[in-house]
């Protein structure tokens, strides 16, 4: 099995690509680089035996979209009641799989609708129809081999310590230890040291980790009731597991 993991960014520059070769209960980091055009990762899947997860939202609020398309069609007389308050923006703010994220780790992700995230995941929708034109699925549901996948959430669903991770290249180099500690059968060759050094590089590592969660179905599915809703906004597959049944749950 291949798994690769993507930390997207608005452009190239930010964006860093790894993939993983899982054989013989083992799993080794095969190529770990950084400023990845779209056609990088395209190609890096295309051949249909890899699976992809992408730290990049994959759609945005149902009700936020509702909303713009509303003000952007009609004016105030179709809103309806507009508050200011912070629950009223809510459901235009965070997705459904933005709560349960929440509820899982205890805070909130980015949104979409509101941050400056919204940049990424507009090339985010640019790389998907890019995908399918390539034949590759696009299912947001997590029902196919593409998968949201949010490395800083599996991190700590894992046992890890996150603390500063993204902006401390030594704290990125003590979490990379204890990782290797807790997964000996992992090998990350001479990769290391590009991880240690770019934040980008080492999400993409645990985007590929996070991948190997969706490919083997060790995450909860959107309900039933939600499921219409997670094929337009997107769905965060998160461990249920440990780090471990990455190896063992094969």
């Amino acid at each position: 099995m291949r798994t690769v993991g993507v930390d997207l960014a608005a452009g190239a520059p930010g964006t860093a690509l790894a993939e993983i070769v899982w054989a013989d209960g083992a799993a080794m980091l095969t190529r770990l680089e950084v400023g990845i055009e779209d056609a990088d990762i395209v190609a890096s899947v295309a051949a249909g035996d890899a699976w992809l997860g992408v730290d990049c939202p994959l759609g945005w609020p149902d009700a936020f979209v509702d909303f713009v398309r509303s003000h952007h069609g009609a004016g105030e007389p179709e809103l309806g009641p507009v508050e200011g308050h912070a629950e009223w923006r809510r459901p235009l703010v965070y997705r459904h799989t933005d709560h349960v994220v929440r509820e899982r780790i205890g805070r909130w992700p980015l949104s979409v609708s509101t941050d400056r995230l919204g940049v990424t995941a507009l090339r985010g929708a640019g790389m998907l129809r890019r995908l399918a034109e390539a034949g590759v699925g696009v299912d947001r549901a997590a029902e196919g081999r593409l998968f949201e996948v949010y490395p800083g959430g599996s991190l700590r669903l894992w046992g890890f310590d996150t603390t500063g991770y993204r902006v401390d290249a030594d704290r990125r180099a003590i979490l990379l230890d204890a990782l290797r500690e807790r997964a000996p059968w992992f090998d990350v060759g001479g990769f290391a040291p590009l991880a240690i050094r770019k934040a980008d590089a080492f999400d993409a590592v645990i985007a590929a980790l996070a991948t190997r969660v969706g490919a083997l179905g060790l995450f909860a599915l959107p309900a039933p009731e939600v499921l219409a809703v997670a094929r337009r906004e997107g769905w965060v597959v998160l461990p249920d597991g440990p780090l471990e049944g990455l190896i063992t749950g094969a």
